[in-house]
Formats: C-alpha cells, sequence, structure tokens
C-alpha cells in the first residue's frame, strides 16, 4: 500500500500537537485508572516531543480514577459527589502522569479550566502564555476541566469540546482524539467482519449522518461531541484525527503515517488568533438579529454591523462583549464585539447613523465593525 501524501502532509506540517484523551482510554472497566496505560500514552506523547513538537495534552480520567481510588460502584449522581470524586482523582491521575514523563526527562504540568477563562480576553491571553512558557520548560500541560468547582454555566460540556478550544487557542496544526473506537464509522463493514472506518473526512457536513450517540458509564462525551469538536477545530483551518487510544503504540505510529483512524481535514483557511477567540471559543453575551439586507453585505467580509440593520436586540450585554448576529430565521452566521450594551442598542436599532448621533451623541458609528466581526457559516 501506497504512502497517504495528504495524511504525510497533515502530520508532517504540525509543529504543535493537542492530544485528548478520553476517560474509558485510561480506566479498567471497573473504573480504576489503568497505571500501564498512563505510563504507555506518557511514553508515547514524550516520543512526539522529541522530534520537536510541542504538545498540549487535554486528559479525562479525574471523575473515574476517583471513582477507582474511594471504591464507589459507579459514576455518582449528584453534582457535590460528583466534584469530590474528581478532587480526589485529579491528584491520583497527575502523579501517574508526572511518574510516566520524568522517566523521559519531562515534567507533567497540572492547568484546570473553566469556561470562564476562554470567556475572558485578558485570561484566555494568560493561559496561552503560560502553556508557552510551559513548552519553554521541558513541560508537558495536563489540561483538564476544573471539575472541582464547575457548574452548568461554566462548564464545557465534555473535553472534546475543550480540547478544541485549547487547539485553536494555541493555533495547533493538529488534534488528535484518542478513544475507544478507530474512528468514524461508516456502518458498512470488511470483508472479516469489522467495522469500516472512514478514512478521510474533507467536509463534516457530509458526514454528519453518520453519528449514532452513545456514551459509557464512566465517560461523557459520544461521537457527536468529538464531530462538533472536529468542527470547530477545522473551520479554524486546523485537522483532526480520531482514533482508538487502545491501539498499540498509536502516536508513534500517527508520527510514521500509518493509516489509523479518521483524518479530518482543515475546511478553510488558518484563522488569526483573535478571531479564533471572537468567532469560535468566547460565548456570546446574547445576539443581534438583522434583515436580509444586513445578513448578505455583511458576509461580503467587507462591511460592517451597523444600527440600520436591526431588527432586535436579544440578551445582557455590555459594551466590548461578544454577541452572536443572526438572521430572520434564526440562523447564527457570524459573532463579533459589539460597541454598545444592549441597552443602548435597543434605542438605535434600525436607525441611520445620523440618527444613532442624535439619539446617543458622539457614539461610534458602526454597531460591530467589520474588524472585529467573524462569519461563522
Amino acid at each position: 500500500m501506497g504512502r497517504d501524501l495528504v495524511r504525510d502532509e497533515v502530520i508532517l506540517g504540525s509543529d504543535v500537537w493537542v492530544i485528548k484523551v478520553g476517560t474509558n482510554v485510561l480506566t479498567t472497566a471497573d473504573g480504576r485508572l489503568d497505571g500501564d496505560r498512563v505510563s504507555s500514552l506518557a511514553e508515547q506523547i514524550c516520543a512526539v516531543a522529541a522530534t520537536g513538537r510541542r504538545v498540549a495534552l487535554v486528559s479525562s480520567g479525574a471523575v473515574g480514577a476517583g471513582i477507582g481510588q474511594l471504591g464507589l460502584p459507579g459514576r455518582p449522581e449528584s453534582l457535590p459527589q460528583i466534584q469530590a470524586a474528581a478532587a480526589v482523582g485529579q491528584a491520583f491521575l497527575i502523579r501517574a502522569y508526572d511518574e510516566g514523563f520524568r522517566r523521559h526527562g519531562r515534567h507533567a504540568a497540572q492547568i484546570l479550566l473553566t469556561h470562564e477563562d476562554f470567556d475572558d480576553r485578558q485570561r484566555y491571553l494568560n493561559v496561552r502564555n503560560t502553556l508557552s512558557a510551559l513548552f519553554a520548560w521541558n513541560a508537558v500541560p495536563i489540561i483538564n476541566e476544573n471539575d472541582t468547582i464547575s457548574v452548568d454555566e461554566i462548564r464545557f460540556g465534555d473535553n472534546d469540546r475543550l480540547a478544541a478550544m485549547v487547539t485553536n487557542l494555541l493555533r495547533a496544526p493538529l488534534l488528535v482524539i484518542l478513544s475507544v473506537v478507530d474512528g468514524l464509522y461508516s456502518g458498512r463493514t470488511t470483508a472479516d467482519g469489522r467495522p469500516e472506518v472512514v478514512p478521510l473526512v474533507e467536509r463534516i457536513d457530509a458526514v454528519a449522518g453518520l453519528v449514532t450517540e452513545s456514551r459509557s458509564a464512566l465517560g461523557t462525551g459520544g461521537m457527536g461531541s468529538k464531530l462538533e469538536a472536529a468542527r470547530l477545530v477545522t473551520r479554524a483551518g486546523g485537522s483532526v484525527i480520531i482514533t482508538s487510544g487502545r491501539a498499540e503504540q498509536v502516536l508513534p505510529r500517527l508520527l510514521r503515517g500509518e493509516p489509523l483512524g479518521t483524518l479530518f481535514l482543515a475546511e478553510g483557511r488558518t484563522a488569526r488568533a483573535r478571531q479564533r477567540w471572537i468567532g469560535l471559543t468566547a460565548r456570546p453575551r446574547g445576539h443581534y438579529v438583522v434583515d436580509r439586507g444586513a445578513r448578505r453585505a455583511l458576509e461580503t467580509g467587507r462591511t460592517s454591523l451597523l444600527a440600520i440593520g436591526i431588527v432586535d436586540v436579544v440578551g445582557q450585554f455590555g459594551r466590548g462583549d461578544v454577541v452572536a448576529i443572526r438572521d430572520p430565521d434564526g440562523g447564527e452566521f457570524a459573532r463579533g464585539l459589539t460597541n454598545y450594551s444592549h441597552t443602548e442598542a435597543l434605542r438605535i436599532r434600525g436607525l441611520r447613523t445620523e440618527q444613532v448621533r442624535s439619539v446617543l451623541g458622539t457614539q461610534y458609528d458602526e454597531v460591530i465593525h467589520k474588524d472585529n466581526l467573524v462569519l461563522t457559516r
């Protein structure tokens, strides 16, 4: 079999890897952390880093490790118990990684995040600066959601989304999602009766119908969440590989160009860091509904959002917040940094620029300037 030149180009051109590993890759059937697998993963990550690549690891497993350490019969149902299990398990998880990395001359660095760290621009930049310093110090960042304090309002939902957001934060060309499945299945079987894996996906919308949602007893995300993560990354200009984390030496084999799992190719041009934050990372505080003429104008990428095109203002937001832009049918097609609060925007919606000045005094001509606006479709 000849070389997969497309895959080779993606692998060879990726100087930063974000690797996400799921709970069920790291734990045994009874929920206890599998020390041998953690050690093997640490060795493989060091092999990737030894090629000069920077590697960040987004690791699930804290709750599962806590369940095993506490001898619980399964995943707790109440939030305080889940958070307590995470507190016990996170310490055990990071120690296991650190022991594995130290055998290869590297250090594990624990970073626990909530969605608020990505919503706030300064905190977002602080995270990126910290990661850059850790790379320079020969450390491997071990990133997880801060389950001990996370509530619904600040949760990522699952670590697939967190991994995608870290990938965009670092402008990493490649996200590798290690799961318990071999990739995205086509729905057919191979000659030997195994599920057939789709080797290459150029557009995610074309394979959305292949997804069947199922979750394990310990994990929180299925293939649907992995495809959404892939969508976030590929729209920003990165590529994604979903493959089995239980396969022997999976990361070195990927480095060698072996056709493992499913490769999702970048669908757009590489977005600038600020564009990624506005369009794909920070959560909108509200949204503007615009008329169809405004949508057509904004989709050219050459114009700003003016008050005259706004027909409704929804949500509570202040100046400088990220807001979504929707058409009259409710479809979001852009996001941007608003120059006006929701109360100001309600006063000027539908007005011409000279009318805006008479209502609010000397203000911005644009509700969202084109330089602070990112198309999301």
